[in-house]
């Protein structure tokens, strides 16, 4: 008869400390929020779901972790709970900025305290992933899990900024330069979102070709797909219109510049990305 084990680690050292601080406070910020009832415009929603897929996942990891029931999942561990702090601390980053903005208003007119303290410990929360983040993170020289390096990493960012760029897509149908835009989003998500699943399903040895030299190709054939877009994005978004006035979030104009901007952010992700695992295969440290 099997016996449950209790690793107290799990929930003593700095990454089970962390953690714990993230399930407390996203639970702090979801409940407050819910408290108020203000919620249900999309913007709203969203930070709930964040918030409360955060609080969920996270506690399952720590329940698994302290019984140490992970070891039987057919997953690497390592590489599934460090994708998911980086894609917990950007999405929690990302509601920290967006809920203040889009529901405490200038001046604030009902519920502000809890609205407030639920901005402060959204914006704790988002530091204790950074700090689960910066603790699971393999330093150079270590054999550790892939999506705990930095291109690990940078593989979740480009995935999460190309989601948000997907929400903000509306018009670019008219257009052929932009629908290559939309074709090379599309493109780099669904192939980076690939590796991100191969890696955690243990899928990548199954591959018949060296790996790590096609990541590097992959990399420079994405970054040149995203220059390509950083380009003709703007181009043809504002090419002959300026921005109306009045221009709320809803407003297209809006849309297509915060477009732009994540475009820049990518383009950015896969340059350091391409410059992390090129020095990873061909540049190796003496013994």
């Amino acid at each position: 008869m099997a016996v449950a084990t209790v690793n107290l680690r799990a929930v003593t050292s700095w990454v089970g400390i962390a953690r714990l601080f993230a399930v407390v406070l996203s639970c702090v910020a979801f409940s407050l929020v819910a408290s108020t009832g203000e919620y249900k415009s999309p913007y709203g929603t969203w930070c709930m779901f964040t918030w409360c897929f955060c609080f969920a996942v996270t506690l399952v990891v720590l329940v698994l972790e302290l019984l140490e029931f992970y070891s039987a999942l057919p997953i690497s561990w390592d590489d599934f709970t460090s994708a998911f702090s980086m894609l917990a601390a950007l999405m929690v980053f990302t509601t920290s900025v967006v809920y203040p903005s889009t529901s405490i208003g200038s001046p604030c007119s009902s519920h502000c305290a809890q609205k407030a303290v639920a901005t402060t410990a959204s914006c704790l929360c988002f530091l204790a992933y950074a700090l689960e983040v910066g603790l699971t993170r393999a330093k150079p020289g270590d054999i550790s899990s892939f999506l705990s390096t930095v291109p690990g990493l940078l593989k979740v960012f480009e995935v999460y900024v190309a989601c948000l760029i997907f929400s903000l897509l509306d018009s670019y149908a008219s257009e052929a330069g932009l629908q290559w835009c939309v074709a090379v989003y599309s493109i780099c998500f669904i192939v980076t979102f690939l590796i991100i699943i191969f890696t955690i399903g243990r899928c990548l040895a199954y591959i018949p070709c060296p790996l790590e030299k096609m990541l590097v190709g992959y990399n420079a054939l994405a970054l040149v797909m995203y220059i390509t877009a950083t380009v003709l994005w703007p181009l043809y978004s504002f090419k002959d219109t300026k921005r109306p006035n009045p221009c709320n979030s809803e407003c297209t104009w809006n849309k297509h510049l915060g477009v732009t901007f994540l475009t820049i952010f990518n383009l950015i992700a896969y340059l350091v990305d391409l410059i992390y695992s090129t020095r990873m295969v061909f540049i190796r440290t003496p013994s």
